[in-house]
Order: C-alpha cells, then sequence, then structure tokens
C-alpha cells in the first residue's frame, strides 16, 4: 500500500512539474525571459513552501540526465563550424576552466580561513563551465549571429569534459600528497584522448547500423541509447565519458544526411526537442529546490568566512572571462588561424576572423552556470574539506550567472545592435535549394539518355515541369535577395500571396479529409497518413 501511495505522490510531483514547464515555456515566449532562469526561481519558491522536497542525485544526473542533454546539443551542433573556430573554442572550454579551477583554488588557499588548494581547485572546476541552454535560448531568440552562437555551443559542449576531469584529479588529491599541477595536466591529456577515442568508436558502431536506421523507429531507439554507450564505454576504461558522447555526437550529426533516411531524421530530431525540453525543465525546477538544504548546513562558518569564499567564487566567474576574451583576441594574428596543414597562404586566407568587441562583451555575458556545476560539486563526499561551503559557493554562482546575467542577456544583446544577416541566410538557403533541383534536373537528362525500360517519357517530363517550376521561384527569391538593401528578408507581396494560397489550400485539403473520416468514408489510419503528407507539404512552404 505504501509503495502504491509513493507512486502516486511521484506522479503528482511529474504532473505538476511538466504543467510549471509548459507554463514557464508560454511565458518565456511572450516575456522574452528564460524559461530555465523563471524555472529555477519557481524551485526555490517551492522548496521555501512547507512539504518535502526532491533531493538532487548527482551520480543520476551525471548518469542519466547529461549524457543525453549533451548528446542532443552536439546534435544541433556543426562539426565544419567548430573545427573553423577551433582556437577560440579550445581556448574557452579547455584553458578557461583550467584557469579558472587554479585561481579560485589559489584564492581560496590564500583568503578563506583552513582552506586547502585542492578543494579550491574542485569547487573552481566545478564552478567553471558555463551552461549554454539559457544564452542560447535567448541568443537565438535576440537573432544572435551565427558565429556567436557557434562558439557558444562549441564551449558547452567542450568544457564539461575538461570541468570534470579537473574536478577528479583535485578530488584524488585531497587524500594524497597534494594538488599537482604537472598531474593534472598529464591525466586531463589522457581521459581526454580517451574520451575521443570512445566517441569514434561508438559512432563507427552507430554507422555499421545504417540500414537497420532507415526505419524510424529503430532510428529513434538507436539514437536515444547512444549517449548513455558513449558514456558508459568512456567511463568504464578510465576515460572521458563525456567527451565520448559529445563526440559521437557531433560525428554522427555530420554523417547523418548519409546514413539516416529522410523519415528517420524528421522523427528523431522531434524526440531529442521533446526530450530536451523536458529534461531541462526538470533539471532547472531541481537546481532551485536545493537552496534551502544548502543553506542549513553553513552553520558551522562564520559569516566572514561565507562572504570570503563567496567573493572569490563569484569574483572570478565573473571577472576572469571578459578579461581572458580581450587577452586572447590581443594575441599575434598567426595564433587566430586555424589547424591545419596548409601553406602560409592557405593558413592566411583562412584566420579566424576576430571578435569585435560587442562580440567580446556578448561572449562576456554569455556564462550563464547550470546544471553541471551543482551535479558537479554535489559528488564531493564527506571527507573533502569545507565540502558545505563549496556548495553553497557553487548554489551561489549559478543563481548570480543564471538569474543576472541570464535575465539580462537578451536587453543586451538588442543594445548591443548585434543580429544575424537574415538575409544572407536566406540566400545561401536558396542559392543551395537551387543547386539541388538543378542537379535533379541534371540526373533526369542523364535517365532519359540512358533510357531505362521502366521509366516512361512522360513519366520524366512530368518531372521536368515540377523540378524546372521549383527552381523558378527559387531564382525569383533570389533576386529579390540580391536587391535586398537590410540584413533583413525582404518582403515580396507577390510571394506572400502565393504562400498564404498554399495554405489556405492546404487547409482546404485538411477540412475535407475530416469531412471524410466524421462520414465513415476514411479512416483514422489513412487520415493520419494523409494527414503527414499535408504536414511534409507544409514545412516546405516557408518564407526563406
Amino acid at each position: 500500500m505504501d509503495l502504491v501511495h509513493h507512486a502516486e505522490e511521484i506522479l503528482l510531483f511529474i504532473l505538476a512539474a511538466v504543467a510549471i514547464i509548459v507554463a514557464m515555456r508560454w511565458v518565456a515566449r511572450r516575456t522574452g525571459l528564460p524559461s530555465a532562469a523563471l524555472l529555477t526561481i519557481i524551485g526555490i519558491v517551492y522548496a521555501l513552501l512547507p512539504g518535502p522536497n526532491i533531493e538532487l542525485k548527482p551520480e543520476l544526473i551525471l548518469s542519466f540526465v547529461i549524457p543525453p542533454l549533451l548528446y542532443s546539443a552536439a546534435l544541433d551542433s556543426s562539426l565544419l563550424d567548430i573545427r573553423h573556430n577551433l582556437r577560440t573554442v579550445i581556448s574557452l572550454s579547455v584553458l578557461l576552466v583550467l584557469a579558472t579551477a587554479l585561481l579560485v583554488g589559489v584564492g581560496f588557499e590564500l583568503w578563506v580561513t583552513g582552506a586547502t588548494l585542492a578543494a579550491g581547485v574542485a569547487l573552481g572546476a566545478a564552478i567553471a563551465p558555463p551552461d549554454p541552454v539559457a544564452a542560447l535560448a535567448v541568443g537565438r531568440r535576440a537573432g544572435l549571429p551565427g558565429n556567436m552562437i557557434t562558439l557558444i555551443q562549441g564551449e558547452g559542449l567542450l568544457n564539461d569534459a575538461t570541468a570534470l576531469t579537473i574536478l577528479s584529479v583535485a578530488v584524488a588529491s585531497v587524500d594524497g600528497e597534494g594538488f599537482s599541477f604537472p598531474t593534472a595536466v598529464g591525466e586531463f591529456v589522457l581521459a581526454a584522448a580517451g574520451g575521443v577515442v570512445a566517441g569514434v568508436v561508438v559512432a563507427y558502431l552507430v554507422r555499421l547500423l545504417r540500414h537497420v536506421r532507415e526505419d524510424p523507429l529503430s532510428a529513434n531507439a538507436i539514437s536515444l541509447v547512444t549517449p548513455f554507450a558513449a558514456y558508459l564505454l568512456g567511463e568504464s576504461v578510465g576515460v572521458s565519458g563525456v567527451l565520448a558522447v559529445v563526440v559521437a555526437g557531433l560525428i554522427i550529426r555530420h554523417h547523418s544526411p548519409r546514413y539516416s533516411s529522410g523519415a528517420s531524421r524528421l522523427q528523431t530530431t522531434a524526440v531529442w526537442r521533446l526530450v530536451d525540453f523536458l529534461l531541462e525543465g526538470f533539471v532547472f525546477l531541481l537546481i532551485g529546490q536545493q537552496l534551502p538544504a544548502v543553506v542549513d548546513r553553513l552553520h558551522e562558518y562564520d559569516t566572514a568566512t561565507i562572504w570570503t569564499a563567496v567573493i572569490v567564487s563569484v569574483g572570478v566567474v565573473l571577472l576572469l572571462r571578459p578579461v581572458w576574451l580581450v587577452l586572447t583576441q590581443l594575441l599575434p594574428g598567426w595564433m587566430h588561424s586555424r589547424l591545419g596543414g596548409e601553406s602560409a597562404t592557405e593558413d592566411h586566407e583562412r584566420e579566424e576572423k576576430r571578435l569585435s568587441t560587442k562580440e567580446v562583451v556578448a561572449l562576456s555575458w554569455a556564462g550563464t552556470r547550470g546544471v553541471i556545476t551543482l551535479a558537479a560539486v554535489f559528488t564531493l563526499k564527506d571527507n573533502v574539506p569545507d565540502r558545505d561551503l563549496m556548495q553553497f559557493c557553487a548554489f551561489v554562482v549559478v543563481l548570480v550567472t543564471l538569474l543576472g546575467q541570464g535575465l539580462t542577456f537578451a536587453p543586451l544583446v538588442r543594445r548591443l545592435g548585434l543580429r544575424a544577416n537574415k538575409a544572407d541566410l536566406a540566400r545561401e538557403r536558396n542559392e543551395a535549394r537551387s543547386a539541388a533541383v538543378r542537379s535533379a534536373i541534371d540526373r533526369l537528362d542523364e535517365i532519359q539518355h540512358e533510357k531505362h525500360d521502366h521509366v516512361e517519357d512522360r513519366a520524366i517530363e512530368t518531372m521536368r515541369k515540377q523540378l524546372t517550376v521549383r527552381l523558378e521561384r527559387y531564382r525569383k527569391r533570389l533576386d529579390l535577395l540580391e536587391k535586398a538593401e537590410s540584413d533583413e528578408v525582404p518582403v515580396s507581396p507577390q510571394y506572400e500571396a502565393a504562400l498564404a494560397i498554399r495554405r489556405e489550400v492546404i487547409d482546404a485539403q485538411r477540412e475535407e479529409l475530416l469531412r471524410w473520416r466524421e462520414a465513415g468514408n476514411l479512416t483514422d489510419e489513412g487520415l493520419r497518413v494523409l494527414e503527414r503528407e499535408l504536414d511534409h507539404e507544409e514545412r516546405l512552404a516557408e518564407r526563406s
């Protein structure tokens, strides 16, 4: 009976949590505020109310929440874009994380009474990696340029592996002879290299299943277990499991167009969007609920010690990032060129574009901390000195960055005037569409020349007319985009009218199908098939 009652309580909590997550997403869409910050506030308010709270289990977070979130982020990223900005990404996700951990460690050893360097480095490693969820959600809505999105994504994908590796080395040093910088670097290199290898192995194994992945349901099942497989493989051999997840996701996404069907990709994308939405919502609610438990354990520390520890933690996180970005932009030009074996001339042509002052300011303010920070610091065992104080500092850093930076990031981006050139993006897509259609027409010519017995000339001509009409539509759209005088996608009355007509025609077809179903002339299964065809047709009717 108790088990049934307990299950009912869990079910009620899940229902309430989903309702809150959906409501906060609606509020975020209407106000422009980040849903992550709103959910954290709701979690804090709930924690202060009478009644039981759910305790954050870091082992569950690290094993069951972080892998799918990182894998989904990798599927939404570009391996080519990250490679294009590799030096900047490595600077932020590896070197800056390492510098943050060491600086916090030194600050704790110097100014926090009784603190050790190893314990301070452990805290620094936990609070070093930004969680890009809130920044990306706001940045995309505010129209942040693509290169900034890539940098935030790339940093968020790789910094977790850096931080968790440094944390494990620092915690191991607590019971040993102390923290050793050369040892930390050596162990990190081994863990990172092993994580990359593990990710490549998993991506290769998934590629071998390409024939199975042609079925949408099988592709979804494989996709959902892939991050856990990569994480378990990495952790089982003593290397970075989170880096294995990221590498596997990037490689699989890069090769997905060749080794999976269109139906599988559509369904997999929809499934991962739902997983992201729910997991992130639950996590940020849980973050807010941890506040009372963390505060209750601070009774053994005096006020001066608490304030000093908080100032060191928050100060390093907020100040080091902009200073680091400014200093790295002052480096010589050759240090901004991409990694590779090109000649000097080619290397100069492939030099990474330096960040502008506005971009440095925006990227400096995109350092919100989140679930990784709390999950990491909550893994600290009781024998770690000042564990309770470190957990409180980590919580304050999360709140200051998530609420402070998260709530002000969109106004800052708008004030700086950083916006993606929508006309260029639309032009790029329409040029690619035109090229694809021209390739299809060329292939029709080849088929007609080969004179396949099973192909009729009438079928070829029908397809040619359809492709020609589509190509002409893309050409007109490109002509309009070429004449655009701003970075906004120009509006064509004829194009808008055509889109409106297409939508009305599709709506009319849906209504007729419903009438057929209600009259008993069409089964529900048949309706779903035909609805799916209209849904795909509707998605093609895009403005750009």
